[in-house]
């Protein structure tokens, strides 16, 4: 026994550094497991599942134009003889704005008013066979034909009943008979001339000139009202290029006029975004000169074709907006955000969050520090949020690891880096 427990002693005295580095060994293979598992730690940024008004929008820019707009362009070459607006002025319907040189105007209004009067003369004279003296003068003619015709065929019945009692002659009776065929002539040609005393080119001339002469006249009197530039409803002046005593020419822009109270944005959109346009719905514009003010309104024409713009297929829509206080001006460049679809409370999670592969879409959701991969089904997003199902308020969700070279991956271990 005694021999035994020596053999022992002197094995474990032989081999206690054999037996001191499996000890150490030992503890490296625990320590390097321990270092290992630490490193699978993935420090990752994160963000909570919220409820919130989702809102899916379309951003672009546009410009402002008049809904209800009026132009005054000079008629004719002339001067502005006197304005009485500004820029700014609010007018009534019905006033009196501005006011040109009429004088040339006036002078062929009345010229043109002449030439009616005479033409309307010619014309009358046609129709009732000339004028009154020659018509006075004709009928008097027509009636000595007549009578002289009436008393050959009187003196022809009377020598042909002396002839039958042999008291004339043939050649007597021959003679009265001409008489009678030369006054039935001359009668003929004077109701002749009664009936036709105009030639149709006569006609269709003076007739020409009538209609040459109230087209005249209806230009001078357009060019006479022209000259005189009335407000046609109320509204606001917002541009007059003109000053007093300035010579304009035919076409010029003399002053423009609008109701300011509501306006219109015209503005492009992307042929993707298209389809989701809809008649009614509401926008949003933003104008740089005014910070902070939105002015609200809604689509009233979406898009009927696509067209090329510079490099881009777009379509043309327009959203009319309220301008009670009229400081949205026209021709001005504005942002503009049209509102394709808004949910109230729903859950929604930064577009960071979701991934997706073949399957379906997902996220990776945090539990107790370690990431679940969870099946989501997408409703809505925007640039930055994405409304979801398939989570639970509260829950958090990775959006991606503190290190780039780090990769997410269904059950690692994780530690959430604000």
């Amino acid at each position: 026994m005694a021999s035994a427990d020596s053999n022992s002693a002197s094995f474990f005295a032989r081999n206690r550094w054999l037996t001191l580095s499996a000890g150490i060994l030992l503890a490296v293979i625990l320590l390097a497991a321990f270092v290992s598992m630490r490193s699978e730690v993935v420090e990752v940024r994160a963000a909570k599942v919220e409820r919130s008004n989702m809102r899916t929008v379309i951003s672009t820019n546009g410009r402002i134009e008049t809904v209800q707009n009026f132009e005054a362009h000079a008629p004719v070459n002339t001067t502005v003889r006197k304005i009485l607006v500004r820029e700014g002025d609010h007018v009534r319907k019905g006033q009196l704005l501005l006011q040109l040189d009429d004088a040339d105007a006036r002078t062929q209004a009345a010229r043109a008013q002449a030439q009616i009067k005479t033409a309307q003369a010619d014309i009358h004279s046609i129709e009732s066979g000339g004028s009154q003296e020659e018509v006075l003068t004709l009928q008097t003619q027509i009636v000595k034909a007549r009578a002289e015709r009436d008393q050959a065929q009187r003196s022809l019945d009377a020598l042909r009943r002396l002839q039958q009692k042999g008291a004339a002659s043939l050649g007597e009776v021959k003679d009265a008979e001409n008489n009678v065929q030369r006054a039935q002539a001359d009668l003929d040609l004077l109701q002749q001339k009664q009936k036709d005393r105009y030639s149709k080119p006569e006609v269709e001339r003076v007739t020409a000139e009538q209609s040459q002469a109230q087209a005249a006249y209806a230009a001078a009197e357009d060019t006479l009202q022209k000259s005189n530039v009335v407000a046609p409803f109320d509204g606001i002046v917002y541009s007059l290029p003109v000053k007093q005593g300035t010579y304009v020419q035919s076409g010029d822009l003399l002053l423009q006029e609008a109701n300011l109270s509501k306006v219109q944005v015209r503005t492009y959109v992307d042929e993707p975004d298209i389809g989701r346009l809809a008649i009614g719905q509401k926008t949003e514009v933003t104008w740089d000169a005014i910070p902070g003010r939105v002015w609200e309104g809604t689509v009233n024409a979406i898009p009927s074709v696509v067209k090329k713009l510079n490099t881009r297929n777009v379509g043309e829509i327009t959203a009319v907006l309220d301008n009670h206080d009229y400081k949205l001006l026209p021709n001005t460049n504005v942002s503009i955000t049209i509102i394709t679809a808004e949910h109230p409370n729903v859950m929604t999670i930064p577009r960071e969050a979701l991934r997706q592969d073949e399957a379906a879409p997902y996220v990776y959701r945090i539990a107790d520090d370690t990431l679940r991969r969870t099946r989501v089904t997408v409703a809505n997003s925007n640039l930055t949020q994405v409304e979801v199902s398939g989570l639970s308020d509260q829950d958090q969700v990775a959006l991606a690891p503190v290190n780039p070279v780090k990769s997410l991956r269904d059950g690692i271990p994780v530690k959430v880096v604000q």
